[in-house]
């Protein structure tokens, strides 16, 4: 039995419990407040993988892009061997929604796209 190319659609961990080491070096892993106070400016900061991801001219991740839900708010592009796959980005959420889904998907040149995702409560 074949396994399916990592680059049909986009990749996520098996088991997050118990990723493999391709899966550590690719899933982003999130880090931003659980809650954030509606208007007001929050950081987040993407890392990809929680093992390092080199940044060489063969293998590289090229870009980093974040959505909440569906909707699209920025994009980071990378080049290898002069960066590193970590970003920080200033969010402001309001509206309606009491919470959102912060969703990040990047790119590695040799195993795809690979997402992640963490849920985020929106106060008054």
């Amino acid at each position: 039995m074949s396994e399916k190319s990592l680059f049909c659609g986009i990749n996520r961990p098996q088991d997050p419990a118990n990723m493999t080491d391709l899966e550590k070096k690719h899933t982003p892993v999130i880090e931003c407040p659980d809650t954030v106070k509606s208007g007001q400016p929050f950081q987040v900061t993407i890392k990809v993988g929680s093992m390092p991801h080199v940044m060489e001219e063969g293998h590289h991740i090229q870009w980093i892009e974040v959505y909440f839900g569906q909707n699209f708010n920025a994009r980071v592009d990378l080049t290898p061997v002069f960066t590193r796959p970590e970003i920080t980005l200033t969010f402001v959420k309001g509206g309606k929604h009491r919470t959102s889904t912060l969703r990040v998907i990047e790119r590695c040149n040799l195993h795809g796209q690979w997402e992640a995702t963490k849920e985020i409560t929106i106060t008054e």
